[in-house]
């Protein structure tokens, strides 16, 4: 999606570069979507993505209606040898969803999300937001391992891999993929699964946009609510070791059922929480428990009794409620900027490193957070999908978060705290890093560090084989091998 209607993104934008003549929609032969130019009045709107920071140019956006007009955009742009960027949920920190000068083809108005109960599957299209694809499926009291944030795009979260809070027990995203339709750089249709292209399906599965646009994805749902025991407890910032040294230990006694989260920041200023207390810096462990509520009860009694909480909204709550808690607290149209790296524990020198930094950006919309993986996702072999980091205990991400109309030093500051961060993990950072964390200024090393060298290498040959000209450049790349 683009921007919220609350965030306006006009009034400090150089004025749009004209095209060579008008296009319309009848000259991508066999488009019937909807063409947006740079003289069009939604043109501003439709080019903007989660992220304000970022702020490019595209000659031409193609809204598609179908996997039809997705084949008619990738002809058009291959054969006039445009530049091509894909948007799905545009909610990718680093902004590849567009590009300047090029045609962005714009999946956003395809979001539909129809369920199976029976097969306990779902087919979803590539422009759905994790909102809908939890609407549509917990109708059925099923569900699949999404995003932490509804506004998330299923797209650009399942083909990196797909970190949430059903990981532990049901995989990520990507081990819930049973098939997709992929449009590829030729303009050709194919199904790929385990039975269908299965050197395709495999780099899918965590290597990212590079092979070719998903018009549909098919996912394996499991029995999920509708009510789970889930919601976030909050400590003073002051209590962040004694809370880090405490959770390292539950968790590592939690049943698979039991996905975390830690945020380090402050308080958000939602409604359910005591003015008194918003922007207060703080530590939250954010849970959900997909089992029976009773057990989730159960097994949160001992975080909820540790130390002196601020607020504890833990309570039985509907999942698809739970999953679009924090929408308002990472908001489209305000500028972040990411730095991210596995960590091979929570050693008490880990802790004290994120105690010492968590809480330095200078904006109180900035945070950190804390994936707490294993469980099912390290079950899977680990050349089973693209994915490399089925060993690591956590993956961690700084955000620096700060808007529109703030001053640059204001985002120089921000900035510089993530990497001063990052730096200072550095003795404890475990191998690799989740190619979606990955910021845009992040170079190609740190897409081989997502990767490890034979993955890497494995990717490299399908994207020869599939892509070998690199039309699909505008994301964490792959080189043809």
């Amino acid at each position: 999606m683009g921007a919220s209607g609350d965030e306006d993104h006009d009034g400090d934008r150089p004025a749009s570069r004209p095209v060579e003549r008008e296009v319309t929609a009848m000259d991508i032969d066999g488009f019937r979507g909807r063409l947006i130019t740079a003289d069009h009045a939604d043109y501003d709107t439709a080019r903007a993505v989660w992220n304000g920071a970022v702020d490019r140019r595209p000659r031409l956006i193609a809204r598609c209606d179908g996997t039809a007009d997705v084949v008619a955009a990738v002809r058009f742009a291959r054969d006039h040898d445009l530049e091509i960027a894909v948007r799905g949920g545009g909610h990718n920190v680093a902004g590849t969803a567009v590009c300047d000068d090029g045609i962005v083809i714009d999946l956003s108005a395809m979001r539909a999300a129809t369920v199976d109960p029976a097969g306990r599957t779902a087919q979803v299209q590539g422009g759905a937001l994790w909102g809908d694809v939890d609407h549509a499926t917990q109708a059925h009291g099923l569900a699949t391992t999404g995003g932490i944030v509804g506004h998330t795009g299923v797209a650009g979260l399942t083909l990196g891999g797909g970190l949430g809070f059903l990981m532990r027990g049901h995989g990520l995203t990507i081990d819930n993929l049973l098939a997709a339709k992929v449009v590829t750089p030729d303009g050709s249709v194919v199904r790929a699964s385990a039975d269908e292209h299965p050197d395709l399906f495999w780099a899918l599965r965590g290597g990212g946009g590079n092979f070719g646009v998903v018009t549909t994805f098919r996912f394996a749902l499991h029995p999920v609510g509708p009510t789970v025991m889930a919601g976030p407890v909050f400590w003073a910032a002051d209590d962040t070791t004694a809370v880090l040294r405490f959770y390292r230990d539950f968790v590592a006694e939690a049943p698979d059922e039991l996905g975390t989260v830690i945020r380090l920041g402050t308080v958000p200023p939602l409604p359910v929480i005591p003015e008194e207390l918003h922007w207060r810096p703080a530590v939250a462990v954010a849970c959900c428990h997909a089992g029976p509520v009773e057990a989730g009860e159960r097994v949160l009694r001992p975080l909820r009794r540790f130390g002196t909480p601020l607020v504890d909204l833990l309570a039985p709550t509907p999942y698809a409620a739970f999953q679009g808690g924090l929408d308002d607290t990472v908001r489209h149209g305000w500028h972040y900027y990411w730095k991210s790296t596995s960590l091979a524990g929570l050693s008490d020198a880990a802790i004290s490193v994120i105690a010492d930094h968590a809480y330095g950006a200078g904006s109180p919309r900035s945070y950190s957070a804390l994936f707490h993986m294993g469980g099912a996702v390290a079950r899977v072999p680990h050349d089973a999908t693209a994915y490399a980091g089925r060993d690591v205990a956590y993956n961690i991400v700084i955000d620096a978060v700060w808007l529109r109309d703030e001053s640059d030093e204001h985002a120089a500051a921000g900035t510089a705290w993530t990497r001063r961060f990052l730096r200072a993990l550095g003795p404890h950072r475990g191998d690799g890093v989740y190619v979606n964390f990955l910021d845009s200024d992040d170079d190609t090393s740190r897409v081989h560090e997502a990767y490890g060298d034979e993955t890497y290498r494995r990717l490299a040959e399908v994207k020869a084989k599939y892509d070998p000209d690199n039309a699909f450049h505008h994301n964490k790349n792959i080189h043809p091998g």
